[in-house]
């Protein structure tokens, strides 16, 4: 994610101070919120097509040709579409070409290899097995009905710090979504130091004195890929809306701040994160941190000897160094000439619609919890992260909490600042430019599973698959309705809230408002009113969720 306290460069080992276990903690999500697993294999039951030109789509670059999924109703995917030319070679860390036109007809019948990231992983809900990773990765898939004419297009950005992650999940299928008469589309982009790498000899070479944010300029050129072509699948490209979770929705705050990516979208759809803290105060574009990194492989002062490097190696490197400690999205003065905070206080973002929201329970297992921790360090930390003027009565708002002991005090400020707040201030910069914002809190607990790892789902864990509260990424299978698909453990209403919330998504995604008939009313937000939709089974509106701790954060935050 992005770093939410002032960096400190004498912290180079986790347990040297009580500051850098602070920073440690921020930072952990750039480690503990991964997005990747299983490879989805084609149905081995698919639907006859009634016709094989269903099939068929001419695109700008070539002819492609799809599969039917296996549902109740023909849906149609297209998996492993190039958008852009491999970033590989000389293509290596400069912005995304267009693609290759081709000849005949293009088989998009499985997913494209996932972008180079470190593998395997084991980490609670976020685990993942082993799977082919390549720099060649730059591929989206398609979902769809046939018969679709003008519909509303979904974009998706999967989770994963900018360092994990696959579009072609199948918690991702798109498949339930496109049920409800929407185009769904799943975007793969460059992850870690190959997506995000800034370094001056990049700066260099760049007509625009610009590097790092590769990954954002592959979703910009997704973008523009599928404004060109999603006609012929029978979308609407005046009618798009991205969508993402964690560091995809953090991509969506930040792709509302590029001036690169005015125009090609209509609504925008955040869950789980926001860009609403600097992103690195002493390093804003990511140079010191990218000197470290590559200082650590070699002393080659030519751009090209640096792509010699292989992929592992630079993973390996971005490790020891801790290159991801910081924010992966950087101020390049291209894709964000400012801080995403600076552009928002100013405006200048995408004026549309904004539906955003967090979960209760998002630092549980995400943040590390310090059992050990004092009460005199939980003061020392709550004057740290709020000053010393809100640090009392931040802590006493926090006493209220029954059984709250100094670690568990201290993971829930953690996870309110970054994730409640975060999202509120969002929230907040977006009703101020007339746009219409609907925020959300989902408090239902959901069964916890490896969610990537489809074959082997099951955890285990030791009170129960409910005992994890409403975790970070628990979300994901009831937003893509695929509480059917994927996981173990569901319950009638899990279903039942899957259905609720794909209709709220897609409603929004095609009208900029998810009412509808039959849905619980959910009115919009703004500063006075805070409303906010709690999601459960039984959906409620509320004035505000933790809105006296979030209002003392607001404080801060002026």
């Amino acid at each position: 994610m992005y770093a939410l306290f002032k960096s400190n460069p004498t912290w180079t080992q986790f347990n040297m101070s009580f500051k850098f276990r602070c920073r440690a903690l921020i930072f952990g999500l750039a480690v503990l919120s991964l997005s990747a697993g299983c490879n989805e294999q084609p149905h081995s039951t698919a639907l006859e097509p009634p016709v094989d030109q269903a099939l068929t789509v001419t695109t700008y670059h070539g002819k492609v040709k799809g599969r039917w999924t296996q549902t109740n109703e023909p849906i149609r995917v297209f998996q492993g579409v190039p958008y852009a030319r491999p970033p590989v070679d000389q293509l290596r860390w400069r912005p995304p070409q267009a693609p290759q036109s081709w000849s005949g007809v293009l088989p998009t019948l499985t997913p494209g290899s996932a972008c180079w990231q470190a593998a395997p992983v084991d980490n609670f809900v976020w685990s993942r097995g082993s799977f082919e990773r390549s720099e060649d990765c730059l591929y989206l898939n398609i979902w769809g009905q046939p018969s679709a004419i003008d519909q509303a297009v979904m974009v998706w950005f999967h989770g994963g710090s900018h360092t994990t992650g696959r579009s072609h999940e199948a918690i991702f299928n798109g498949a339930e979504l496109a049920r409800q008469g929407v185009i769904v589309v799943t975007v793969n982009y460059r992850l870690g130091p190959l997506g995000f790498l800034a370094h001056p000899l990049l700066n260099a070479e760049s007509s625009h004195n610009s590097s790092g944010n590769y990954g954002l300029l592959d979703k910009i050129a997704a973008l523009n890929w599928i404004r060109d072509n999603i006609a012929q699948f029978g979308g609407n490209p005046g009618n798009m809306t991205i969508f993402g979770q964690s560091a995809g929705s953090q991509s969506v705050c930040a792709l509302m701040a590029s001036p690169l990516a005015k125009g090609l979208f209509a609504k925008a759809i955040g869950q789980s994160a926001a860009c609403m803290r600097p992103l690195d105060e002493l390093d804003p574009n990511g140079h010191n941190t990218g000197e470290a990194l590559i200082a650590s492989l070699t002393t080659a002062k030519q751009a090209d000897t640096l792509r010699q490097i292989s992929p592992q190696q630079l993973i390996n490197a971005a490790q020891t160094t801790q290159w991801a400690g910081q924010s992966r999205i950087v101020v390049d003065g291209w894709v964000l000439p400012d801080e995403p905070q600076q552009i928002y206080a100013l405006k200048q973002q995408a004026k549309v619609p904004l539906l955003l929201g967090s979960l209760a329970n998002e630092g549980h297992n995400l943040f590390p919890l310090d059992t050990q921790l004092t009460e005199t360090q939980l003061r020392e930390f709550a004057s740290y992260i709020a000053g010393p003027d809100l640090a009392e009565p931040l802590l006493a708002l926090y006493a209220s909490q029954a059984n709250t002991s100094p670690g568990l005090a201290q993971r829930e400020i953690i996870t309110d600042r970054f994730m409640a707040h975060g999202m509120r201030r969002w929230a907040d910069h977006q009703t101020d430019t007339g746009q219409p914002v609907y925020l959300y809190f989902m408090d239902h607990t959901p069964p916890a599973f490896a969610l990537y790892r489809p074959a082997d789902p099951e955890l285990n864990l030791p009170k129960g698959p409910r005992s994890a509260g409403a975790y970070h990424s628990g979300d994901l299978a009831y937003v893509f309705g695929n509480t059917q698909k994927v996981g173990l453990h569901w319950q009638p209403q899990d279903h039942a809230m899957a259905a609720l919330i794909t209709q709220y998504w897609t409603n929004f995604a095609k009208t900029g408002d998810p009412n509808g008939p039959g849905l619980p009313n959910w009115p919009t937000y703004n500063k006075e009113n805070r409303n906010t939709q709690l999601l459960r089974p039984n959906p409620e509106t509320r004035s505000g969720v933790r809105r006296e701790i979030l209002d003392l954060w607001d404080q801060y935050a002026l």
